[in-house]
């Protein structure tokens, strides 16, 4: 065993200890022999234990350890340590910037266990409502958590997006009258991102690969053949294929779908030969009405392009107000004042529901029954000083762990609508899930299912529970699904939005905001729900603030 492995577990287990709260004596010796271990010049597991304790730093207790781990290859308190540790807290240890103090602090304070929770946190602003935190620890704990994901060859589309604008740009500068496309996961609007991939028509692909290279646009440059392949500076793939400009669009189609949706389309074609002017040409050749790139996943759709009976997707500009979003009175950053002089004069949107957390969430401010009742007074008197503008009284309400809501129903019912999500006891099983959810749907007050499967892309899988039966209890209960449009949730999935469309659920596009800045995801939400093949009559937040006050007013009297 080297030394250095020696060094790093004698580091954790005095980090173990230290979150642990064990005797602090006992945590500075072993990590001041994790230090000297490291920076010995001779290798210490070929020492025997009577040498071992006199090597500097060690000492018998220490040496003991030592020959436990030699013969056994663990140490019995180390292991300990670690089945009390939730394994994302053991990993959150890996951190730079934060040590086990202040672990201890994220883990018992605020209730997070592993590191996309962490991230969440860090972009709801919520770390520097912890002791110990500020703004400036914040941003740096979110800055290494990216990086750390960036290493891992996945982004979130959000993430990229300005990365693939800009090359975007900087690669039609280059190959002048040539056209390029940028294809694959992005075009598609995938909520993950392993590659960038653009297509360039041209009639000079040598001439342009070398321009490519020589741009300097990219570093770890390989070339095979029409095909230049490297990376971002901020480590995203790339792949860039040049194509004869008579088969531009064609190849456009290939590299922009998926394999199961383009073998469909060719196999449709029946003419080898054929030479597109535009991608419609191809669909049209095909029988099939065009596709919008979002659709181009498998054969879902195919059915309804060949009946030309293809959805009107939403688009962003129908998005009337927002539902679902967080203030000062819980863990937002802004004022309910701030919010809706932002939503009205600079989004031009028509109404705002807000939804702070409700009592149980203790780490996130919740409201108190009382602070309930203080905002709905708030909310009346901003409702009357502004006009063109309306603040609907929410609440995102936990879903208890029996799937009850968060407070008692003479409260629940002063309410416009209410959102209910699961926060906690994450680690449920498939058949309790199911069973938490339908119960929290059951009940008369939910008006929307918040962010369903509690995803963190990335790095927090959700639980799983039975979609067919949670939508179709939506479905008989008149409850909406949210889109929570957080671009670390994009939740619910756009593989289950046709389904729950076609039961009649209706959506709604929900930022989950916790600044104004935040109002902004709508744009990501509209993407994914885009790629579900969602229309604006069928999301809640794209009708007017007549239409969705007489929905709110309708089931309230219900």
């Amino acid at each position: 065993m080297e030394n250095k492995t020696i060094a790093r577990t004698l580091r954790l287990l005095s980090q173990l200890m230290e979150l642990h709260e064990v005797n602090p004596f006992k945590i500075k010796s072993i990590a001041n022999a994790a230090f000297k271990v490291d920076k010995l010049p001779f290798k210490i597991a070929d020492k025997p234990y009577d040498e071992l304790e006199k090597v500097d730093g060690i000492g018998k207790s220490i040496a003991a350890k030592l020959v436990e781990l030699f013969t056994t290859g663990n140490i019995a308190e180390l292991q300990e340590l670690l089945d009390a540790t939730p394994p994302g807290i053991v990993e959150m240890l890996g951190i730079k910037g934060i040590g086990p103090k202040k672990i201890a602090t994220i883990w018992h304070e605020l209730g997070i266990e592993n590191t996309g929770e962490l991230y969440y946190a860090c972009n709801e602003n919520r770390l520097v409502e912890a002791k110990g935190f500020g703004l400036k620890t914040q941003e740096e704990i979110r800055k290494v958590i990216e990086f750390r994901m960036a290493s891992s060859g996945k982004f979130l589309y959000a993430q990229v997006e300005a990365t693939a604008t800009e090359l975007l740009r900087k690669l039609s500068a280059l190959i002048g009258e040539s056209r390029i496309e940028l294809c694959g996961e992005f075009r598609r609007r995938c909520e993950i991102i392993n590659e960038l991939c653009f297509v360039i028509g041209t009639g000079n692909a040598n001439g342009i690969i070398n321009e490519i290279q020589t741009a300097g646009l990219l570093n770890e440059v390989t070339i095979d053949h029409n095909r230049i392949t490297g990376k971002t500076e901020n480590l995203v793939a790339v792949s860039i294929h040049t194509v004869a400009e008579t088969a531009f669009y064609t190849e456009v189609l290939k590299y922009t779908g998926d394999d199961e949706h383009v073998t469909t389309v060719l196999d449709r074609l029946n003419d080898g030969s054929f030479i597109a002017a535009s991608e419609e040409t191809v669909y049209e050749k095909a029988g099939l009405q065009y596709m919008e790139p979002e659709l181009r996943e498998g054969t879902s759709f195919i059915e309804k392009a060949a009946a030309k009976q293809l959805p009107k997707l939403i688009e962003y500009a129908d998005l009337k107000g927002t539902l679902h979003n967080h203030s000062t009175w819980s863990d937002g950053i802004n004022t309910l004042d701030e919010i809706v002089l932002y939503l009205r004069d600079e989004l031009k949107l028509q109404y705002l529901g807000i939804c702070d957390h409700s009592k149980s969430a203790f780490y996130a401010n919740g409201l108190s029954i009382e602070r309930v009742l203080q905002q709905h007074e708030e909310i009346d008197h901003l409702n009357k000083k502004f006009t063109g503008f309306h603040i609907f009284k929410g609440i995102e309400s936990d879903i208890l762990n029996d799937g009850s809501l968060d407070y008692p129903d003479e409260i629940l019912k002063r309410f416009d609508f209410i959102v209910a999500s699961v926060h906690s006891n994450l680690k449920m099983a498939e058949d309790k899930a199911t069973e938490r959810l339908i119960k929290a749907v059951e009940n008369p007050y939910t008006t929307i299912l918040g962010h369903p499967t509690g995803r963190l892309l990335l790095s927090r899988k959700g639980y799983d529970f039975d979609h067919k039966k949670v939508i179709d209890a939506c479905a008989a209960n008149g409850v909406v699904i949210e889109i929570n449009a957080n671009p670390l949730r994009l939740d619910l999935d756009w593989r289950w939005h046709q389904y729950a469309l076609d039961k009649g659920v209706m959506l709604s596009i929900n930022p989950d905001a916790h600044r104004n800045e935040g109002y902004h995801d709508m744009y990501y939400g509209t993407l994914i729900a885009r790629k579900g093949g969602v229309t604006a009559d069928r999301c809640l937040n794209a009708k007017s603030l007549e239409e969705i006050g007489t929905i709110f007013a309708a089931r309230k009297n219900k």
